[in-house]
Formats: structure tokens, sequence, C-alpha cells
């Protein structure tokens, strides 16, 4: 073959380009505003806590107790998506509503917390602190909503057999939100303990 065959051969071949799911885009855009947004929350605490007038007060001990039960959420969605991987269907569903409950025990769980909060006379008006504390566990909790209705529309195709070892991007978007908020809570949880 001579050498500009082989140029031509070469020169024909079309480049490789990346390319990502589009959905899988989307969240991911997503996931980064969310990571700004509490930054810059967790930024405006700390300033805020150093000009003073801060409410000492204690974080909800039921709040430990969420943690673990979002933890083990993590894991079922895990679960769900190794079942996922294997066509294993019934383990599949059986997996993502665990996560489900789990999610919704959360839910329960901080508004728990925040009656907690109530008692010990802690507002949402008032001090800064009490304000700071209901806006991050609130917005996580709102974030943790959006997760419970995708996790919603995954239960719903793995019945309809849609979630499948060759189609796979449903479930893998859900587990990467759901481990994505449960990282996000254990990093708000850990800096309200340690800043408070």
């Amino acid at each position: 073959m001579s050498e500009t065959v082989k140029i031509m051969a070469v020169a024909e071949e079309p480049e490789e380009t990346l390319s990502m799911n589009p959905k899988k885009f989307i969240l991911w855009l997503f996931v980064v505003s969310i990571v700004m947004l509490f930054a810059a929350m967790t930024s405006a605490y700390l300033v805020r806590r150093a000009e003073g007038n801060w409410l000492e007060f204690e974080i909800p001990s039921i709040f430990w107790y969420s943690t673990v039960v979002l933890l083990i959420s993590s894991v079922s969605m895990h679960w769900a998506y190794k079942a996922a991987k294997k066509d294993d269907f019934g383990v599949l569903r059986t997996a993502i509503s665990i996560t489900f409950a789990f999610g919704l025990a959360f839910l329960v769980m901080q508004f728990l917390g925040w009656q907690d909060l109530v008692a010990q006379n802690v507002f949402f008006v008032g001090n800064p602190a009490g304000s700071f504390m209901y806006v991050f566990t609130g917005l996580h909790a709102f974030h943790l909503i959006s997760g419970l209705i995708i996790i919603l529309f995954a239960l719903r195709a793995a019945f309809k057999l849609k979630i499948h070892a060759k189609n796979l991007n449903q479930i893998e978007i859900c587990a990467t939100y759901w481990h994505f908020l449960d990282v996000l809570w254990v990093y708000l949880f850990g800096f309200l303990l340690y800043f408070n």
C-alpha cells in the first residue's frame, strides 16, 4: 500500500466525539448548581456567625437517626442498580421501593427535628442561627422530594420492565442523584454539628 493511500485512509476515518446522554448531562448541571447554592449558603453562614448575636442550640438528636436512614437508603439504591444490571426485576422493584420508603422516613424525621427546634424556641424568624438551620434543612428536604419523584418514575419503569441490563440510563440517573443527596446531607449535617 502506497504512502498516499495510507494517508487517505487515515483522513477518511471519522473522529470520535465525546458524547453523554442528554439527561445525564442535565443531571450533572443540576448537581453542580446545587453544590454552588449550598457552598454559597455555608459561606454566608460562616460570615454571619462571625458577626456575633448567634443563638446557641442543640442540633435535634433525631437528625443523627435520619442520617443513618438516608445512608441505608443509599445502600438499597445501589442494590437496585446492581439488580438492574443482572435483570433481577423482583429485587430491582423491591430495592427501589425500600429506597423510597426510607426517603419518606427521612422526611418525617426532618419534620420531627423541626418540631424539636420549635420546642427549643428556635424559629425561622428571629435569630439568624435558626433561620439558617431551617433554610439548610428545608432546601435539602425540597431536593429530597424531587429525588423521591425521580424514584417513583424509576419504580414505574421497573414495573414496566423498561429498566434492564441493556437500558440502565434511568436507574443510573436515579442512583446518581440519590447518592448525591445523601452526600449533601452528610456534608450539611457535619457542617451544622461542627459550626453550631
